[in-house]
């Protein structure tokens, strides 16, 4: 998973400065550094509280929609706590037309006071950013598991599909180089009866030369020299 301190949103409501490190004139803390102070001091950064978010989400239930972000966040588990102030609630009053043109700083200021006044710590919305941030990452996980395992079972598949066609196509060969071999083998005794019923012939043809002076027999293809019977008048 992506390391939460690179992810630059992670910043939005927290102070990252080290003690020490002030800004503006010393000694006087700024605005946004009072409205973002927690008990534990402003020097609590980013990488801690979202260190505190040590348990990976859990998918217990299936998601119909992978396009729909609600329905990964429900099956995590990740229900918005009473208050109602979750990053989405953020992004939504980002989003508002009453502080979407502002700059950032009066962005922070003023979503900073409306935690303020609803009693509810900038970390808090940050851990629920955590926690639906690692939700997508470990649903990411999942899909690109269940992608790895797809392709291999069709990668499986295909071969075994492949090696099938190829199989059934050297079995048809076979069929039709058979095929060949039994009309060629027809054709060979075929042919070699023809040359030894012309020898036949031709012997029966000499043979009976000695009776008559006709050609009754045919040979070598003539056709026969016997004349068809005339019809009988009525």
């Amino acid at each position: 998973m992506e390391n939460p301190t690179n992810k630059k949103w992670y910043n939005y409501f927290l102070s990252v400065d080290q003690p020490g490190e002030s800004r503006g004139e010393p000694g006087v803390p700024s605005d946004a550094q009072q409205a973002s102070a927690t008990p534990r001091g402003a020097a609590q950064t980013v990488a801690e509280i979202a260190s505190g978010v040590t348990s990976e989400p859990k998918f217990t239930g299936p998601v119909a929609n992978p396009m729909s972000f609600d329905e990964i966040y429900g099956a995590a588990e990740i229900n918005p706590p009473q208050h109602g102030y979750t990053i989405l609630k953020i992004i939504e009053l980002l989003h508002s037309e009453h502080i979407r043109n502002l700059s950032r700083e009066v962005k922070r200021s003023s979503l900073l006071l409306a935690l303020e006044a609803s009693g509810v710590k900038a970390e808090e919305v940050v851990q629920d950013a955590v926690r639906r941030d690692k939700a997508l990452d470990t649903y990411e996980r999942l899909q690109q598991k269940a992608l790895e395992d797809l392709e291999a079972r069709k990668t499986k598949e295909s071969q075994e599909l492949q090696a099938e066609i190829e199989r059934r196509i050297n079995e048809l060969q076979s069929r039709v180089q058979a095929n060949n071999d039994e009309v060629a083998k027809g054709k060979e005794q075929f042919y070699g009866w023809q040359l030894k019923k012309q020898q036949e012939e031709q012997k029966i043809g000499d043979a009976v030369s000695y009776f008559t002076s006709e050609k009754p027999i045919s040979t070598a293809g003539e056709a026969s020299a016997s004349p068809a019977p005339a019809a009988k008048k009525p």
